[in-house]
């Protein structure tokens, strides 16, 4: 299972890594921005990534569009601190598999991640 993990907060991203390593994921890569993401995904092609809303160059909604016309069966997992009800409902709307707001748990990333799996 390759994962790749975008988020404009290297925080964020050191925390995803640190919670989802093992147990069968490689981890191909880490992008700060929407932009990075794509030129990444292309290289790597991921199985699932982990996406954040809110990030400069391009936010997490136009890539997630750009991704699913790469690979229209990756699995995308949105981890955002923007909890408003609209915004995960747009997110599932264009594609994602997932929504989980930020902060999250250990436990609860791990338990989003494996239902987004598991689908």
């Amino acid at each position: 299972m390759k994962l790749m993990i975008v988020d404009d907060s290297s925080i964020m991203r050191k925390a995803i890594e640190k919670y989802l390593t093992g147990a069968g994921i490689e981890i191909v890569g880490t992008a700060g921005d929407g932009k990075q993401a794509i030129e990444l995904f292309k290289s790597t092609m991921p199985d699932v990534v982990t996406l954040d809303i809110t990030m400069p160059e391009m936010d997490g909604l136009q890539c997630l569009e750009e991704l699913l016309k790469i690979k229209p069966d990756v699995k995308v997992m949105v981890v955002s601190a923007l909890k408003d009800e609209s915004t995960a409902l747009e997110a599932l709307k264009k594609g994602a598999r997932s929504f989980l707001g930020k902060p999250f748990t250990p436990e609860s990333i791990k338990e989003a991640f494996d239902q987004v799996v598991a689908d």
